[in-house]
């Protein structure tokens, strides 16, 4: 990782929490608890005064810091609420990030979590991976280049600890499910860091040699394919749009094989453009420098392939990151010019800020080349889909409803909000050329759609569905889980649906 927050979470149980060692205790409390008085005498003293003050009554991710006093081996004690304590998964994970952020506060290397039996969704290893998702995310600090850079410090080990002693199977429930989170927030992490990285540190091929850092780690077969290969393979989308740059564009495949034959192939396709200028259609200059998140979808496929090489799924998945840098020059291409995709497309060019979905043509056509029989491709893709659901939730695209129920499954499990456009015939005329077979801008009206069905032409009529995370993948203050900046969204839904698939019966 670059600048994420790397943790050792442990499991215990059966020993006094008087007895633990820490920097900050962590003691879950609900409102429901404080409310009936069903507190232990001890934590009921302590909390009294603080209730009848108004300072702390259970509510949900309300925290309240105070000292333990000499009953504990821990100085510090962090309360925090759980309000009613019957919680959903995704407020456990919020929960968890705010405790991670009020620790990082208190300057806490260790944090000891006291788990109480109410604390549960629907199984253990469930309720251990939403915990355990929640810390990482919440501990995750953005990495920034100030000359006096403070001491690196933060969190470096977290205990979940149960007094109550449990059966074995909990006990493996509660270690598998930390694992599980540690992999998703971990790679969710990793995008983060690379989408937070500066355009002129994440060129397309300094985001090649990141995609083959991660799949050398784990012995994935990679290939990267540099302007001149891009030319001869006929890749005319791409290299149209990385020709204005002095940063050459590459194309990304790397290789995930977890079952004994090639087949059933899923191809996950992230859009890496570097940095978008809007190239001739030139972008406004307020926000532009947003734009080092253009490369979200790239960012999100590699997080997802970090965690593919952790948890070796059963299941066969080639991700492809198409990458430019999308720069107005001399070189550069031009609104009428045309221009021929790999897969034999003529493109009229109408807008070179729509450039993303030119390169993800190319993407979609050559994953399948690798044997893909379904895409999911992941893109920054358009100002139009904030228009429709702001920053709060992901515009999804498709060509099969079923496939689309499973993904939309995946996403309730990782709260991450997705949102289904309509497509209808009419959104597929507007996409018609009168001098090519397809051009790249179709106006402002239901521009969001418009564009994930551009994309969807290159699917060549397998399963695909598009994610447009233009709104999802940076912003601008924190929420939930998620820090200002760049977030890896999409991350955690696409490897819940990955781990789905691979435990059904034909994968």
């Amino acid at each position: 990782m670059i600048g994420g927050v790397l943790l050792n979470i442990e499991w215990s149980c059966g020993s006094s929490i008087a007895a633990i060692k820490g920097d900050v205790l962590c003691y879950i409390v609900s409102q429901t608890e404080i409310e009936a008085g069903s507190l232990a005498t001890e934590w009921k003293e302590r909390m009294d005064p603080l209730v009848k003050a108004g300072l702390f009554t259970g509510k949900l991710n309300k925290t309240y810091t105070l000292p333990a006093g000499e009953a504990f081996e821990i100085p510090v004690i962090l309360l925090a609420g759980s309000g009613s304590g019957d919680l959903e998964a995704e407020e456990i994970r919020v929960l968890a990030a705010q405790v991670a952020r009020a620790a990082l506060r208190l300057k806490a290397a260790t944090l000891v979590i006291h788990l109480p039996a109410a604390l549960k969704v629907k199984e253990t290893e469930m309720t251990a991976q939403a915990l355990t998702e929640g810390f990482v995310l919440g501990a995750y600090r953005r990495r920034h280049y100030k000359q006096d850079q403070p001491p690196v410090g933060g969190l470096t080990t977290i205990t979940f600890h149960s007094e109550l002693k449990v059966e074995e199977a909990e006990g493996n429930s509660w270690s598998q499910g930390i694992e599980r989170g540690l992999a998703f927030g971990e790679a969710t992490n990793l995008a983060r860091d690379l989408t937070n990285l500066p355009g002129n540190q994440l060129t397309p091929s300094a985001l090649a040699a990141a995609a083959i850092d991660v799949a050398e780690r784990y012995g994935f077969p990679a290939e990267v394919l540099d302007e001149r290969e891009i030319e001869q393979k006929g890749m005319g989308g791409l290299l149209a749009v990385g020709k204005g740059s002095i940063h050459p564009p590459r194309m990304i495949v790397i290789r995930y094989q977890g079952t004994n034959e090639w087949k059933d192939v899923v191809g996950i396709v992230g859009k890496g453009i570097t940095f978008d200028t809007g190239g001739i259609s030139l972008k406004r200059a307020p926000g532009m420098e947003e734009m080092i998140s253009d490369m979200g979808g790239a960012a999100a496929v590699l997080g997802v392939t970090e965690a593919l090489g952790r948890l070796r799924p059963k299941i066969n998945a080639v991700i492809v990151i198409p990458s430019a840098e999308n720069m107005p020059s001399a070189s550069a291409f031009k609104p009428g010019d045309v221009v021929t995709s790999l897969s034999g497309r003529t493109i009229e060019v109408l807008n070179t800020d729509a450039e993303g979905r030119i390169v993800l043509g190319d993407g979609l056509t050559y994953a399948r080349e690798w044997g893909a029989v379904r895409f999911i491709d992941v893109a920054t893709l358009t100002g139009a889909v904030l228009s429709i659901l702001g920053d709060v939730a992901t515009g999804a695209v498709t060509n099969d409803q079923t496939f689309m129920q499973e993904l939309m499954e995946a996403s309730r499990l990782s709260g991450e909000k997705i949102w289904q456009l309509p497509v209808y015939p009419e959104f597929r005329e507007m996409l018609k050329s009168e001098v090519a077979d397809v051009r790249n801008a179709a106006g402002r009206f239901g521009g969001a759609t418009t564009a994930g069905l551009f994309i969807g032409e290159f699917a060549e009529g397998l399963p695909w569905i598009h994610l447009d995370i233009a709104g999802t993948a940076f912003l601008s203050r924190e929420r939930g889980v998620n820090p200002k900046g760049a977030t890896g969204v999409m991350v955690r839904t696409l490897l819940e649906y990955l781990l789905g698939i691979s435990q059904q019966p034909h994968s």
